[in-house]
């Protein structure tokens, strides 16, 4: 029988229970479907502190051992990698005692709460390289994304200049945010949209399109929702060669918008709702166009006759058909094939720490009521955030 890692789930929730469920094949995606189970990765054991969720367990896992303690799932023998489906101030410190303890790890999304944990579980990961640290950065995988990354790093058509995403497609009423305890607090959660359903765009658009070097935001708190954290973010940011860009994002919006438009100096491109993608090639660059057009070519632009007709550009059209089961199931191969045979990771746990830098600023500069630095004063932000916390009086601080 080829070799299969065995996989460990902490946290048998929402999304730990959908993938024992892709792991065994009892899964289904969004859509209905039962994506493929990994080929070298299958369920080794579960872990919860919740009664319920052991019975639940029990009996749709009955061949599987159940931990109540996730120390000792690690230490059981059973697994051979680890995935943490657990409130997120949890990730780093259950990836830290994984790497010390030899055990390979693959951190669910976002890589923790506040910049300074992740720092120090990207350190322990280096000073142990010969343990798997991976990360769930599941739109990694979509070869939509994967094509736009690799038409910017091309160069083909010139620098960004400017981005734009607009990703306010996940609309959640109050009963959402009334399912556990955790939810939409910063000592449970650690914040709202931008460290709960935000991060896989916080990832891509860094991948993509670079890491920002400075973070001017506006967050509202409680917009529309009875909880205390932000759910309407709207963000400016600078990037070290000049470029702009702006994110924006909410909870609140039943229609939803999913936008990203990236302008560079030879055309620009357009993906919507993560499935489409429009790339415009200018024939000839922004630069010349500057350089050389007349004000009677320009008229003929902004009289009706539009820049396609004009001959000004050409279009190329692609789509990403996969979506989410599909893609989580292909991290978990990926980072199987990772362990086995040393395959290069889709979203190496490192990475994780970018999108913490980002949201961190995010919120630091909403607080402050100024620009900030990125990546962010790690020690500033949490001193911050321990006031949030104390406010609260929910949980401890951190």
């Amino acid at each position: 029988m080829e070799k299969k890692v065995r996989f460990g789930i902490i946290g048998v929730g929402v999304q730990g229970s959908a993938y024992a469920g892709f792991l065994t094949g009892k899964g289904k995606t969004a859509d209905g479907t039962v994506p493929p189970c990994p080929e070298h990765g299958m369920l080794g054991a579960l872990c919860d502190i919740d009664p319920e969720k052991e019975a639940m367990c029990k009996e749709k896992y009955p061949e599987y051992p159940f931990f109540k303690d996730w120390k000792d799932l690690v230490n059981s023998g059973t697994v051979d990698a680890v995935i943490t489906t657990v409130p997120h101030y949890l990730h780093t410190e259950i990836a830290i005692y994984c790497l010390e303890h030899g055990m390979n790890v693959l951190v669910e999304k976002p890589a923790g709460v506040y910049a300074k944990a992740v720092r120090e579980m990207n350190e322990c990961a280096a000073a142990h390289p010969d343990v798997a640290f991976g990360i769930m950065f599941n739109q990694r995988t979509n070869k939509l994304y994967q094509k736009v990354k690799a038409i910017v790093e091309s160069g083909e058509l010139g620098q960004i200049r400017r981005t734009n995403w607009i990703i306010n497609s996940w609309w959640r009423p109050d009963s959402y945010y009334r399912q556990s305890a955790w939810r939409a607090t910063w000592g449970g959660e650690g914040g709202g949209v931008l460290v709960n359903q935000a991060p896989h765009q916080l990832d891509l658009w860094q991948w993509i399109c670079g890491v920002p070097s400075k973070v001017y935001s506006k967050c509202l708190y409680g917009c529309h929702r009875d909880i205390v954290v932000e759910n309407d973010v709207t963000v400016i940011t600078e990037y070290p060669n000049g470029a702009t860009g702006c994110f924006i994002t909410c909870t609140h919006d039943p229609l939803g918008t999913d936008r990203l438009e990236i302008d560079l100096d030879g055309g620009k491109i357009v993906v919507d709702k993560s499935t489409t993608a429009t790339v415009y090639r200018l024939k000839k660059d922004e630069f010349e166009l500057n350089e050389t057009m007349s004000m009677g070519e320009l008229s003929k632009l902004t009289s009706g006759n539009s820049a396609d007709s004009s001959g000004l550009y050409d279009v190329e059209t692609f789509e990403n058909t996969d979506g989410w089961g599909v893609q989580h199931t292909t991290v978990m191969e990926n980072f199987a094939q990772h362990i086995l045979e040393g395959t290069p990771l889709l979203a190496p746990g490192s990475d994780g720490i970018n999108g913490v830098n980002l949201a961190n600023a995010i919120l630091l500069s909403s607080w402050l009521g100024k620009e900030v630095d990125n990546p962010v004063d790690e020690d500033l932000y949490l001193e911050e955030l321990n006031k949030k916390i104390k406010e609260e009086g929910k949980f401890p601080t951190r």
